[in-house]
């Protein structure tokens, strides 16, 4: 039995994630190529972490929305074992 505070139709937001790696990653290479020129090592260093981290993320985003939609129990399966009453 639900409770009603759940939402019945909820959605992974994969795609925002998606599109938040791309645009943190972009910032990230554009940095590291930036203090690269300009002679900053240390934040080069940290920007070119932040890369691959970034590119870590895009890989597992992709391959979850690569897996597709999961099956998902309907209105009538209850989300935990019901409390049987003695």
């Amino acid at each position: 039995m639900r409770t009603g505070s759940e939402p019945t139709e909820a959605r992974s937001p994969l795609r925002m994630r998606l599109g938040l790696t791309v645009w943190g990653l972009l910032w990230a290479i554009a940095g590291t190529v930036i203090f690269a020129e300009l002679g900053r090592t240390g934040w080069a260093v940290a920007c070119g972490v932040l890369t691959l981290i970034a590119t870590a993320d895009l890989l597992v985003v992709a391959h979850h929305l690569h897996q597709g939609p999961h099956w998902q129990p309907g209105r009538d399966v209850p989300p935990y074992r019901p409390v049987r009453r003695h």
